[in-house]
């Protein structure tokens, strides 16, 4: 016992490094462990996180027992069992043995790996994802998914309000997946997408050419991610080709990551195959942010955007604005735009001022402009400051002019205070773009589609 305890360091040390654990599987899986016990060649070890279940412990023990072991024995040349607990398993035995020890881990942790080729937004990682009560467990899942794809937890099912972080986990898993492993074809669709392809594959002259094209695309992939899947609800034809698809990759061991808003028995209208299909993996929901939980994303978002904020304004937000994390972040967007605009620095009384649209405890948020941009901005994983700059890519003006025609459609906001928030742009080119689109919803049916999926984003009561 007393060798294992003073060579602990160096054990997780050896086992960090043989087995190239990145640092955020280290601080999730390994960073908790502490030794309870050695008792008759087994070494009992603790898993002393805040939120401890069945499903970490299994999936630890799957994961890294063996490894672990292997380490241990090769270090100390005697070969140990290991058994992994609970706290709440921990108390029970320390109560009958009497036992209290509690190791404090300090080891240089192993960077993680540059992120590969790949085609999903880089931003987006599990380093950057706040982690709090509402969400430990998705994240935990998402990880563990990330770490070991097709194997344990398939299909991962995501399920949330808007706003609450599942896209972010759904392309942090894919950032994982790619840093480890370059040469895994990983696939991030939107439900709208999929179903967009669906009807332009039909609609091809060479349909059957077309649609075993599409086939070979979705079915050939390692790992296949869909966002907002309750968007494809009673589209028959993309129904049909998504269920084929998910036997077709589940039946291969692929991957499958699945996104809603509601869990799969929630949804009166979905076909009871996808829901027995959805339970055959893991689901994890994300609830709303506490008041912890909300002050650290607002802070990391001050950080990431270099701007200055008092404390007691930051307060004001973190306890005022409490259903999502994509209201916080646009408060504190209005507070950015209001002071470079103005050329002013942010008081109390100015933040109470441009909040109270955010801010309004018994009346329902109206659907501002600032809003609809932020929206259509995640939608197509572009910033808000993309958004305004001057930028002529098609990536980034299509998305602009939707957001015009969404800001004319959706608020009585003037044409002025909607070019303002888009980089100052005048009245005119907000008309132009504005009219882009609503001829297009007009004349394709994809474009319908997708303006639909984004104003359900934007309110979907």
């Amino acid at each position: 016992m007393e060798e294992i305890v003073s060579r602990w360091e160096e054990i997780l040390k050896s086992f960090t490094e043989e087995y190239e654990i990145s640092n955020v599987s280290y601080e999730s899986w390994i960073k908790p462990l502490e030794i309870l016990q050695i008792k008759d060649n087994t070494i009992y070890l603790v898993y002393n996180n805040e939120t401890t279940d069945s499903f970490a412990i299994n999936y630890i023990t799957k994961k890294f027992q063996f490894p672990l072991k292997t380490t241990i024995a090769e270090l100390l040349g005697k070969e140990y069992d290991i058994i992994i607990v609970s706290t709440d398993q921990a108390s029970k035995i320390k109560a009958e043995n009497n036992i209290k020890l509690t190791i404090e881990e300090e080891i240089n942790n192993k960077e993680s790996s540059e992120i590969g080729n790949s085609t999903i937004n880089p931003k987006f990682t599990f380093e950057n994802f706040v982690v709090g009560r509402n969400n430990r467990f998705a994240q935990t899942a998402a990880l563990a998914v990330a770490e070991s794809p097709g194997e344990f937890y398939n299909p991962l099912y995501i399920y949330g309000g808007p706003g609450l972080g599942k896209t972010h986990l759904m392309l942090a898993i894919g950032n994982y997946i790619a840093s480890q492993n370059p040469n895994t074809s990983i696939l991030y669709v939107t439900s709208e997408e999929f179903t967009n392809e669906v009807i332009e594959n039909l609609r091809t002259n060479n349909n059957a050419t077309a649609m075993q094209r599409f086939r070979d695309k979705y079915r050939t992939v390692d790992v296949l991610m869909v966002d907002d899947i309750q968007f494809i609800i009673g589209k028959e034809a993309t129904q049909e080709e998504f269920f084929h698809t998910f036997n077709a990759l589940h039946a291969m061991g692929k991957q499958i990551v699945i996104s809603s808003d509601k869990p799969p028995k929630d949804m009166e209208t979905l076909d009871d195959r996808f829901k027995s299909r959805f339970d055959m993996g893991l689901m994890a929901d994300i609830g709303y942010p506490d008041y912890e939980t909300r002050m650290a994303i607002l802070n990391k978002k001050i950080e990431e955007k270099n701007f200055t904020l008092d404390e007691e304004i930051r307060k004001y937000i973190a306890e005022n604005i409490q259903s999502n994390i994509r209201e916080i972040e646009g408060a504190l967007n209005k507070l950015i735009a209001f002071s470079r605009l103005e050329k002013a620095d942010i008081t109390m009384e100015i933040a109470e001022r441009e909040l109270q649209n955010f801010i309004s405890p018994n009346i329902s948020r109206e659907v501002t402009p600032q809003l609809i941009i932020e929206v259509v901005a995640e939608h197509f994983n572009i910033t808000v400051d993309q958004m305004a700059s001057k930028n002529r890519s098609s990536s980034v003006v299509r998305p602009r002019q939707i957001a015009m025609y969404l800001c004319n459609q959706m608020t009585d906001s003037s044409l002025k205070s909607i070019g303002i928030l888009l980089g100052g742009r005048d009245h005119t080119t907000i008309i132009h773009g504005a009219n882009k689109i609503e001829e297009e919803v007009k004349a394709d049916e994809n474009t319908k589609n997708l303006v639909e999926t984004i104003k359900k984003k934007i309110n979907p009561n």
